[in-house]
């Protein structure tokens, strides 16, 4: 089983070192030692607290039925526009996501930045790579 250190479970989760110290001291997050005595998080703890953290997050309007299950409530830091399509920008958290829509559908929206959206991904197609949790890919 993985196990990571404070640093590479901050990096993952997308918090300061301090604050996963601060989750383990309160109980949130359990921390063990390995055989050189550091603290480590094995890796199965830290999805399900990665997964639990995450629930809420980026909740769909409750006005909204929708069958994507992927959706990210941001705002919106860019708009590019021309004669017939519009890249649109959105911030959610640490995740940049870029959309390209019809320009017709970014003025009938009032899309423009600064706006809080929500983007909402479905693919038949998505691409997994696996890290050793250094941000390096695994061999």
């Amino acid at each position: 089983m993985p196990s990571y250190s404070i640093g590479q479970a901050a990096r993952l989760l997308g918090v300061s070192s301090e604050t996963v110290r601060r989750w383990a001291d309160g109980g949130q997050l359990r921390m063990d030692r390995d055989g050189s005595g550091n603290r480590v998080i094995d890796g199965v703890s830290l999805a399900v607290f990665a997964k639990d953290r995450a629930a809420g997050l980026h909740p769909v309007p409750g006005e909204v039925r929708t069958s994507v299950r992927n959706s990210f409530a941001g705002i919106v830091t860019a708009v590019v526009v021309d004669d017939v399509i519009a890249q649109v920008e959105i911030q959610s958290g640490p995740h940049r996501l870029v959309s390209m829509v019809s320009r017709e559908a970014v003025e009938e929206l009032g899309i423009e930045v600064g706006v809080t959206a929500t983007a909402r991904v479905k693919s038949t197609n998505v691409h997994v790579d696996r890290s050793d949790g250094r941000g390096q890919s695994a061999p």
